[in-house]
């Protein structure tokens, strides 16, 4: 990687290194420099280790694309925090988001279904049959669907529906005696 100007490398009283003044520094120094920094702000933002450790890849990620255009800044990690706590923001809201619709979800109880008792064995059987002749011969029976109609749903041709449903109602009658075809 080639060496361009960005921010100087300081000793801050931790042992830590901070990119925070004018200097040659390429990304490489850069980012490991402030990495640390980085994750911490992601922490304190987000509440959580990895979501910490993902912000701070991210921002980096986004400094790296654009390097050539912000190691010119005054001061590149002030964009990068900025970029760091803008994504941080965002995640909340979308974890906001996906809060309320998994509560909104699980307050609608799903519709019972529930099968006679004498179906039970042959749902059993359609669904140990090959997986297109098992697909057939439910969207047949169960969805009530055409030909045609399992056609366009499996994207097969009309006379390979004919022939799995043929071949799934043969091992149906096979296993379970005679059905209704």
């Amino acid at each position: 990687m080639t060496v361009r100007r960005a921010t100087r490398v300081t000793e801050t009283p931790a042992g830590e290194h901070s990119a925070t003044h004018r200097e040659l520094v390429d990304f490489d120094t850069f980012y490991r420099s402030n990495y640390r920094t980085l994750v911490g702000l992601g922490y304190v933002l987000s509440g959580d280790r990895t979501s910490a450790e993902d912000l701070a890849q991210d921002a980096l990620a986004k400094l790296h694309t654009h390097w050539d255009r912000i190691s010119d800044y005054d001061d590149p990690l002030a964009w990068t925090r900025r970029v760091l706590a803008n994504a941080a923001v965002s995640r909340g809201r979308r974890k906001a988001t996906e809060g309320r619709l998994l509560r909104r979800l699980r307050s609608v109880p799903p519709a019972e279904l529930s099968l006679p008792e004498s179906d039970h064995a042959l749902w059993e059987s359609v669904r140990q049959l090959p997986p297109r002749q098992a697909q057939a011969v439910a969207l047949r029976y169960w969805n009530d669907l055409s030909v045609k109609e399992i056609a366009l749903v499996l994207e097969v041709g009309e006379e390979s529906v004919k022939t799995h449903l043929a071949r799934g109602r043969a091992t149906l009658r096979a296993q379970l005696g005679e059905i209704d075809a």
